[in-house]
């Protein structure tokens, strides 16, 4: 079974717990992370009161703990994050597995790829295989196009261009992995 079916986490619980595989953090700090001006702002945004319920909901299942109070500069003291080893795991093995819908490629896949480049972590493993998820992808659409109809013909051509966006995207990123890398 996957950490995925195991911890059924939505795309900002993922963030968030990728955030504390960086470092520890308080809510405040990954609210700012994930804010329109924030660094990854541009690519998923989580509002303070969704980080709060993303560390509730994590700590509850034993993938982040608090580890102490730090003294806010104008607020009440703030609690200090921290992955634990399973949650630890968990962050590494979402990182590293490609999405296997395209809707996902706008979200978790870009976030995926940020979190990536932050850890300083190869890009080139999960951008391989996430290629052969959209090959697979576009080819099933392909054949499902032969025989499809009016509405069901609308729906699978704007997947197939979808699909050939999706992996132009993925093969772009390889082409530009050393200037990436940098």
């Amino acid at each position: 079974m996957s950490a995925a079916a195991v911890h059924r986490l939505s795309t900002s619980d993922w963030a968030v717990l990728a955030a504390l595989l960086e470092q520890p953090a308080h809510g405040f700090r990954i609210a700012a992370l994930f804010a329109p001006n924030g660094e990854l702002g541009e690519i998923w945004r989580i509002q303070r009161t969704q980080v709060y319920r993303a560390l509730a909901h994590l700590e509850a299942r034993g993938l982040i703990e608090a580890i102490r109070q730090e003294e806010g500069e104008a607020g009440p003291p703030r609690t200090l994050y921290r992955a634990t080893l399973a949650g630890q795991e968990a962050a590494r093995w979402w990182l590293h597995t490609p999405v296997t819908r395209l809707r996902h490629g706008r979200s978790d896949l870009r976030l995926k790829i940020a979190f990536l480049l932050r850890l300083e972590h190869d890009l080139e493993p999960l951008l391989r295989a996430q290629e052969g998820v959209f090959e697979a992808i576009l080819e099933d659409l392909q054949q499902r196009l032969q025989t499809a109809q009016r509405i069901q013909l609308v729906a699978i051509l704007w997947r197939i261009e979808m699909a050939r966006a999706s992996l132009g995207f993925i093969q772009q990123l390889l082409a530009q992995r050393q200037a990436l890398s940098k």
